[in-house]
C-alpha cells in the first residue's frame, strides 16, 4: 500500500499547476478512489504526443487504483474554443466530429487501460440543456470573471471581437465537471482558467471542487509552436514507426531535454544525467535524439519496431540507401506516361499538381534515390520506380490491378 504522502508526490510530480495541493492530499486521504476527468475535443482524427503528456498523467492515476473519465468533446467542438489563440477555434460539423470520434478510444489505448476507463461524450448532458437551464448555468459567472481569461482579455483591450458564444465554451466544459462529479481535472497548462471554472461550478451545484493539474504543453517538430495538428507539426500515435522514428529525429536539439522529460518514460535520474552529458559535450545531440526516438517509438509500437526503426533511418537517411520494404502503389489507369506531378497527386503526397511543383523544386522528390529537378518529367513507364518523398515516404509504383 503506498503511503498517501508518496502517492500524492509521485502524481503532482511534473506538473505545472496544482489548485490545491493540500486540497489534493485530504482527498487522497479519503480512502476512495478518486474520479480523474480528462476531456479531449475532436479536433482532428489523430492523438498525438501532446496529447499523450496528458494521457499518461491519466495512465498514473489508474495505476494507483483511481477511476479514469476521459470525455470525448463531441458537443462543445461544435462551439469553438481559442484558449491559446487571438481568435477562436473554428467550430466543426457533426460529420467531421463524429468522423475523428471512431478511432479516439483505440488511440487512447495506446497510452491508458481503456477497460478501466470510462469513456463518455459531453453531448450526453449537454445537448440536454434547455435554454433555461443555460441561462441557470450562466448566471453564476460574471462578464469581468471571464475577462480574467488572458486571451479574452487580450482580445478584448485590442477591440477584436468575442463572441457569447466563445464564453459559453469554459461554462460548457466546466458544466462536464459537474455532469461526471469530477474529484480531479487534468489538462494542459493553458486550460487552467477552464478547469478553475469547472471547480467554481461544482461549488455552486453543491458538489466538492474539482482538484485542477495542469501539464506542460509540448512544442511541436518546429521546436517553437506548441504540437498541433493544424500547425502540421505533430508527431502522432499512430505514426508509423518509420515515420514516428523519422519525426523525432527531425526536431530541434535545443527541445531535446523537453522531449527526454514529456514523450518518454525514462526515470528522472536518466534525463538529468542524458541533459548533463548535453550540456558537458559528452553526449552528442545526434546521439541523444537517436536513442530518444527509439525510446518513442517503443512506447507505442514495441521494441523490435523500434530497433527496425532506427535501422531503416540509418539505411534510407544516414546511408542515403532505399529501404528494405518498399510498400507497393497501384497505378489507377493503364496510363503510365504521366509526369512527376500527377504521379504524386495519385500517390496522395500532394494535394494539387501546384504543391507537387513545389515539392520538386524544394528537392523533396526522389526516383530510384535520384533527386528530380524538373516537375514535368515524365517516364515511358514509371513500373517498378521507388518514388521518395523527403526521408520517409517512399512507394514502388505497381501496374493496375487486372
Amino acid at each position: 500500500m503506498i503511503r498517501i504522502e508518496d502517492q500524492a508526490r509521485a502524481l503532482c510530480d511534473g506538473c505545472v499547476d496544482v489548485v490545491t495541493q493540500s486540497e489534493f492530499a485530504q482527498r487522497l486521504g479519503n480512502g476512495r478512489p478518486l474520479r480523474v476527468k480528462l476531456g479531449i475535443d475532436p479536433s482532428g482524427p489523430l492523438l498525438h504526443l501532446g496529447h499523450a503528456v496528458v494521457l499518461r498523467k491519466l495512465r498514473q492515476f489508474q495505476d494507483l487504483g483511481h477511476e479514469a473519465v476521459l470525455i470525448v468533446g463531441d458537443f462543445t467542438a461544435q462551439i469553438g474554443d481559442p484558449t491559446g489563440r487571438q481568435d477562436a477555434r473554428k467550430p466543426r460539423s457533426r460529420e467531421e466530429i463524429e468522423a475523428d470520434m471512431r478511432t479516439y478510444a483505440e488511440q487512447a489505448g495506446a497510452i491508458l487501460d481503456v477497460s478501466r476507463a470510462k469513456i463518455v461524450f459531453n453531448s450526453e448532458w449537454l445537448a440536454r440543456l434547455t435554454f433555461a437551464d443555460v441561462m441557470r448555468i450562466a448566471s453564476n459567472i460574471t462578464v469581468a470573471r471571464m475577462l480574467e481569461r488572458d486571451d479574452f482579455s487580450k482580445r478584448y483591450q485590442s477591440g477584436d471581437a468575442i463572441t457569447l458564444t466563445e464564453f459559453l465554451y469554459p461554462l460548457s466544459v466546466a458544466y462536464d465537471s459537474v455532469a461526471v462529479n469530477a474529484d480531479v481535472e487534468l489538462g494542459g497548462s493553458e486550460q487552467l482558467f477552464n478547469l478553475v471554472m469547472g471547480r467554481r461550478l461544482q461549488e455552486d451545484f453543491g458538489q466538492a471542487p474539482q482538484i485542477c493539474m495542469t501539464l506542460p504543453i509540448i512544442e511541436g517538430t518546429d521546436g517553437v509552436q506548441r504540437m498541433g495538428k493544424s500547425l502540421n507539426n505533430h508527431i502522432a500515435l499512430r505514426d508509423e514507426p518509420a515515420a514516428m522514428f523519422g519525426k523525432v529525429m527531425s526536431i530541434p536539439d535545443a527541445v531535446l531535454g523537453r522531449y527526454w522529460r514529456l514523450a518518454t518514460s525514462a526515470p528522472r535520474e536518466d534525463v538529468e544525467l542524458i541533459e548533463r552529458d548535453l550540456a558537458a559535450g559528452t553526449l552528442a545531440p545526434r546521439d541523444a535524439k537517436l536513442r530518444l526516438a527509439e525510446e518513442i517509438v517503443k512506447l507505442y509500437h514495441g521494441t523490435d519496431a523500434a530497433a527496425a526503426a532506427r535501422a531503416n533511418f540509418e539505411k534510407t537517411v544516414v546511408r542515403k540507401e532505399l529501404p528494405d520494404a518498399v510498400p507497393p502503389f497501384f497505378l489507377p489507369t493503364s496510363t503510365e506516361s504521366i509526369s512527376i506531378a500527377k504521379l504524386l497527386v495519385w500517390l496522395g503526397w500532394a494535394a494539387s499538381n501546384r504543391e507537387a511543383q513545389r515539392l520538386v523544386a524544394q528537392g523533396a522528390v526522389k526516383v530510384d534515390g535520384a533527386r528530380v529537378d524538373d516537375p514535368k518529367r515524365i517516364e515511358a513507364s514509371w513500373v517498378g520506380k521507388v518514388i521518395q518523398k523527403g526521408n520517409h515516404q517512399f512507394a514502388r509504383i505497381v501496374a493496375p490491378k487486372p
